[in-house]
């Protein structure tokens, strides 16, 4: 189940993210989805919807979803779409577009989250020294001011 409500947040401002991820590790590293399974459209890579084929790269997927959930203080995804719109938008291409608050650095990561082909998204340890290097170059904007 990931959303933002999943997100654990230590004292020391680390995040664990619980529950995260449909990819289990398996010798093939890829998950397939039992027969009649349920999983969250919203937050579901178009390849794991379509086939119910789950790999770390659906993850990432999700990971996008998440991000776009944390800028946007946990409103719900493609707002105002019903599932069965947002797997026909997904299946032409569409993508959430940047929302106002979103800086287009941050933006520009989920997109490469959010590429249509799964081989093409970035790795998890990709994505950490982004966002690392991304924090450090913002940091400043976030603390208080004496």
């Amino acid at each position: 189940d990931l959303r933002a409500a999943n997100v654990l947040v230590s004292d020391a401002l680390m995040c664990k993210i619980a529950d995260f991820g449909l990819a289990r590790v398996i010798e093939d590293n890829e998950y397939t989805a039992r027969e009649g399974a349920k999983f969250p459209i919203k937050w579901t890579a178009p390849e794991a919807i379509n086939y119910g084929s789950f790999t770390i790269k659906s993850d990432v997927w999700s990971f996008g979803v998440l991000l776009y959930e944390i800028i946007t203080y946990g409103k719900i995804p493609y707002p105002g779409m019903s599932n069965s719109d947002v797997m026909a938008a997904l299946q032409r291409g569409y993508r959430m577009p940047c929302m106002e608050s979103c800086p287009s650095e941050l933006y520009d990561i989920m997109k490469t989250c959010w590429k249509d082909k799964a081989e093409e998204r970035p790795t998890f340890e990709y994505l950490q020294s982004v966002l690392d290097d991304f924090y450090t170059a913002t940091e400043g904007q976030y603390q208080q001011q004496p």
